[in-house]
């Protein structure tokens, strides 16, 4: 597949997602130097003309970003200059609605988009995931909407705004407010609605937790009992057995965990935490991930010039490991333009997705594959309690019960729901007939498990030999680590992004939402549609640790010894000065502000009343308490507007709230209104990739459990009613 790069910050990780596919990619500008140019732009060539037109023609894919008045591809009523190629176009707001023409990088759009609302400590200003993840989500979501419109077959433009993006990745943070009229404030990393954070450890830290199975529980207090040295205290009285009272005393319980994780070093308990089966990790570094066992084993980390660097997130039939770049290189394609298919109703029409996930990453990932036309057919079971379903915590409204919970609902609209008691042989075989007539199959199970049922790879192929299995286990099927039990936390502290929460000087704070498991999502929807994009079947090891691991950007090449932020500005940047959030007037409402260039500087020097300084650099003390007295007294909403019209890069820091309510979004329509038999009128978030010419849809609400058993049962296996009769009778269909 030919593409064309013409990408900036906005969507780098889109166009270094599709050379991990083993994508020709060329791209026209050298724009980047250093460990950046290293890290974004190895394995691509670099066009020495500079003609669009020619090297568009000869393309399949051209892959582009900025603001909107920047792009090169757009005539001027919005039409593609390439209309025969797939023409993703990644913008900071998107082709449409009153703020298409707006500007803004990473800080501006985790801001609009609500992710910086949920970070930094209580009381002080907000603050975005690190390295650049608003960005790098708008570039995951371009990449995929590339093969979305290869599959599709012909030409097409496609929209797609980063700030949806970002509010796409928020987990509770807007639908919170949509099910309960609240919304998640930031707290310094404590997880609202599971009880995971990051502990101090002899020396270092550590991120775990006693959430999920009862067995996450009962193992910990095992461990406690076992080597407490008096320090289980109270936690192994029976009344803790009650989830509802572990809960409620979640406070107590954090506290004698961190009395006993204090008197050993954060590697004896990470390592005491996987021999245990349970949730623990060593908070890492980037610097120190190539020093990681798991990753090492399963050959991640790129070459380039002898150099080691981040790699992809998993091993790609285009590109297979051990894998080794080229610095970028003068150039062009080499290959033959890939034909073209007929261009059908939907990317994924005729598509049958067998969903085998549960919590986020799993369920999310298929919830994409239904937005652009797949049928897919969920299987649980009351039998496997998948805790958005059933625990309280994670039902949102105070009223709701395991078929209207509020956080299955947004992550499961779309998909047909089968129960199967999957304990019992006969579900087991049912299981087995419904793979052999599913194009796709995503799991999350531990290794192994679908090996005791015969739906290993392997034993899948000699069923259904064009099948896609998606294996989405934390950290790979191979590997020592392989049956590391982990959560987002825990994955995030492995991945290297926990330790960079940290101020400077400061412990790591974590975050407070599933960035990784969506992180991990959209790797697999690049997994599944590649195999389709290539046209057979494979096995899509994704390791959620590697999906992670390769969002930390040039982390594991940087030194970090030219970091300009500090404990009381965590917000500044490499890039830009002033970069960064600013108090607004009101109770804790900010504004997001970046000079981009010499121009936004200006602009912004003119409207705040700042002097001109020879130095910014040397004097952004003064300029960020210049900016802070003047944003301190003026509505967020208007100053943002006001820089805006004057082309300076600007954002309210927006709530839950906010991004539900914002008029943008409503314009385009991002949140989109389902009707749930349970729940009502409910407002889910919408689609990320817009494909003109093959659009997606929110077809229908999220499924009661086992809502569709009988008619995908009928319609998929042909089983008549005396066999449904049988396994109603033998409780397989529960």
């Amino acid at each position: 597949m030919r593409v064309l790069d013409l990408t900036d910050e906005l969507a780098r990780q889109g166009a270094r997602l599709l050379v991990g596919l083993g994508a020709d990619v060329v791209r026209v500008d050298d724009d980047l130097t250093g460990h950046e140019r290293t890290h974004w732009h190895a394995g691509k060539k670099l066009a020495a003309a500079a003609d669009l037109d020619a090297l568009a023609g000869e393309t399949d894919v051209v892959l582009e970003s900025g603001p909107v008045a920047k792009l090169r591809g757009l005539h001027a009523d919005g039409t593609s200059r390439w209309p025969h190629a797939v023409h993703v176009v990644v913008t900071p707001f998107g082709l449409t609605g009153p703020r298409r023409g707006w500007v803004g990088g990473d800080l501006v759009l985790a801001s609009a988009g609500g992710m910086t609302w949920l970070g930094g400590k209580p009381g002080e200003q907000p603050k975005p995931p690190p390295r650049e993840q608003a960005c790098q989500l708008a570039g995951a979501h371009g990449a995929i909407a590339a093969l979305l419109g290869v599959l599709a077959g012909g030409g097409q433009l496609i929209d797609v705004s980063a700030q949806e993006a970002v509010a796409a990745t928020l987990e509770t943070g807007a639908i919170s407010w949509i099910h309960a009229g609240r919304f998640p404030v930031r707290n310094g990393g404590v997880y609202e609605h599971v009880a995971h954070r990051i502990f101090e450890a002899a020396n270092g830290y550590v991120a775990g937790g006693y959430s999920g199975s009862e067995r996450m529980w009962t193992g910990l207090q095992t461990w406690l009992a076992e080597e407490g040295e008096g320090d289980a205290g109270d936690l192994l009285e029976e009344r803790f057995a009650d989830q509802v009272v572990r809960w409620a005393e979640r406070p107590h319980v954090d506290e004698v965990i961190a009395r006993f994780v204090a008197k050993r070093t954060a590697r004896e308990v990470a390592e005491q935490g996987r021999s245990r089966a349970l949730p623990w990790a060593e908070v890492t570094p980037p610097a120190e991930l190539t020093d990681n066992p798991q990753l090492r084993d399963r050959r991640f980390f790129v070459s380039v010039d002898g150099t080691e660097n981040a790699g992809f997130p998993w091993d790609a039939p285009g590109l297979p490991r051990p894998v080794t770049l080229s610095p970028l290189v003068e150039g062009t394609w080499t290959s033959e333009p890939r034909p073209r298919a007929a261009m059908g109703r939907g990317p994924l029409d005729g598509v049958r997705v067998l969903d085998l996930t549960w919590v986020l990453a799993g369920p999310y990932a298929t919830k994409i594959l239904a937005e652009h036309g797949a049928d897919v057919v969920k299987v649980e079971s009351r039998h496997r309690h998948d805790p958005t379903r059933f625990s309280p915590s994670m039902r949102l409204r105070p009223d709701a019960g395991p078929d209207d919970s509020g956080y299955f609902l947004n992550f499961n609209r779309g998909k047909r729901s089968v129960a199967l008691n999957l304990r019992t042989p006969e579900g087991q075989a049912v299981l087995r007939e419904l793979a052999a007539r599913c194009d796709v199959i995503v799991e999350n199970f531990s290794p192994g498990v679908l090996a005791k049922w015969g739906l290993d790879y392997a034993s899948l192929r000699e069923i259904n030999p064009r099948a896609i299995l998606v294996s989405m286990s934390g950290v790979g099927h191979t590997g020592p680590w392989r049956k590391a039990v982990t959560f987002a936390d825990t994955l995030a502290a492995m991945s290297g992004l926990s330790a960079e929460t940290a101020d400077p000087g400061e412990p790591p704070q974590g975050l407070v939402f599933g960035l990784g498991d969506m992180v991990a999502a959209n790797a697999a929807v690049l997994g599944a549609l590649d195999l389709l994009v290539r046209g057979y079947g494979g096995h899509v090891d994704l390791s959620q640790l590697e999906a992670m691991a390769a969002t930390m950007g040039p982390a594991v090449l940087d030194d970090g010894d030219d970091d300009p932020r500090t404990a009381a500005h965590p917000n500044r940047s490499r890039h830009a000065v002033p970069h960064g959030v600013y108090p607004a007037a009101g109770e804790d409402r900010w504004v997001a502000i970046t000079a981009q260039d010499e121009a936004q500087w200006a602009a912004l020097r003119d409207l705040a009343g700042l002097p001109e300084y020879r130095d910014r650099r040397a004097a952004e003390d003064e300029i960020d308490a210049a900016l802070a007295g003047w944003t301190r007294g003026q509505d967020a909403t208007e100053v943002a507007a006001r820089l805006q019209a004057a082309r300076v890069a600007a954002a309210v820091v927006a709530t839950g709230r906010d991004i539900v309510e914002d008029e943008h979004l409503t314009e385009r329509g991002f949140y989109q209104k389902l009707t749930h038999p349970i729940a009502g009128d409910v407002l889910h978030e919408g689609i990320v990739a817009r494909l003109t010419a093959t659009p997606g849809a929110l077809t229908s609400p999220a499924p009661l459990l086992g809502e569709h058993t009988e008619a995908v049962l009928r319609e998929l296996l042909d089983i008549d009613d005396d066999r449904l009769a049988a396994l109603r009778a033998a409780g397989i269909t529960e």
